[in-house]
């Protein structure tokens, strides 16, 4: 029996497909109540307790009625169930839609349909937000904290991205003269964000957009989700178009703030690649050279 097979009896679930291998493994499942995504959590990467305060938050905010994913329980009534192999399970609700995109490929949409979905997630990140600042929080709660430490501290979450060893010295200068002037420009409200809004998060039917994969979400300065958002753009022509759209939506107009934060993903996106990609996956020198991009037109803003 494989994982995903004793995980989905405690759902008395059927596997159909494999979705996705990142930071967990998710498939598609079948159970008595219809379609649901089955989660087995890459092991040591986030506590128990950090992803039953994950789980709680979205079924609070499926509760509210916006557009995540509720957490579904076993025919035990529990949420999270620890594996045999030393990973944990949990089952969320199955969300209609297509990926708004993926990364380093061009949108197979208008950009006039593109940029009104944009608006409405920016509408949504707002929603999801203001919903939040109404909870109550468990005493037990737990996530990580995106905060000016997590991002641009000694010791980021997703580590000392200035010390990438596939960093040219000229890069690394850079990297470091970002991380610097981001330690003293980042700002803003702080409270539970996504953390993760990228395209391939965000699920479209028709003109709504929903949200998905809240495994990194945490609390963090409120427009770092726009940021994120943004962060697969950067290098592309209809990036201000689509950046002015997402903020029209989530209704700021603090463009400096929103480049700053995207800077900061793109910096944090460089230091998640070095435990997890091989030596000479690609990958690193794009992410290397997307934050050279972003880093030139925004240090001049700051």
């Amino acid at each position: 029996m494989t994982p995903a097979e004793e995980a989905a009896g405690h759902w008395e679930g059927r596997i159909l497909r494999l979705l996705r291998d990142r930071e967990n493994h998710v498939f598609e499942m079948e159970t008595p109540q219809g379609r649901a995504a089955l989660r087995l959590h890459r092991a040591g990467y986030r506590s128990p307790a950090a992803i039953r305060s994950e789980l709680w938050w979205c079924a609070e905010l499926a509760k509210a009625g916006l557009p995540v994913p509720a957490a579904l329980p076993t025919r035990d009534g529990t949420f999270l169930v620890p594996l045999s192999d030393g990973r944990h399970a949990s089952v969320i609700a199955w969300m209609e839609g297509d990926a708004l995109g993926e990364a380093a490929r061009p949108f197979t949409r208008p950009l006039p349909e593109v940029l009104d979905l944009y608006q409405s997630l920016g509408a949504l990140l707002a929603q999801v937000h203001s919903v939040t600042d109404g909870l109550i929080l468990p005493p037990d709660f737990t996530r990580p904290r995106w905060d000016l430490d997590g991002l641009v501290g000694e010791s980021p979450l997703w580590g000392r991205f200035w010390e990438h060893p596939a960093a040219s010295p000229d890069q690394r200068a850079m990297l470091i003269r970002a991380r610097d002037a981001l330690r003293e420009r980042l700002s803003g409200e702080i409270g539970l964000i996504h953390a993760d809004v990228l395209r391939e998060n965000v699920l479209v039917n028709g003109r709504s957009v929903s949200l998905i994969d809240f495994d990194d979400s945490g609390f963090g300065f409120r427009l770092h989700d726009l940021g994120t958002a943004l962060l697969q753009t950067v290098e592309h022509p209809e990036h201000p178009q689509l950046r002015d759209a997402l903020m029209a939506g989530y209704g700021t107009s603090d463009v400096a703030m929103v480049e700053a934060f995207t800077l900061a993903r793109t910096l944090a996106s460089v230091g998640w690649t070095m435990p997890r990609l091989e030596p000479g996956d690609p990958i690193h020198k794009s992410h290397l050279k997307r934050a050279m991009t972003c880093a030139g037109r925004v240090l001049n803003r700051l």
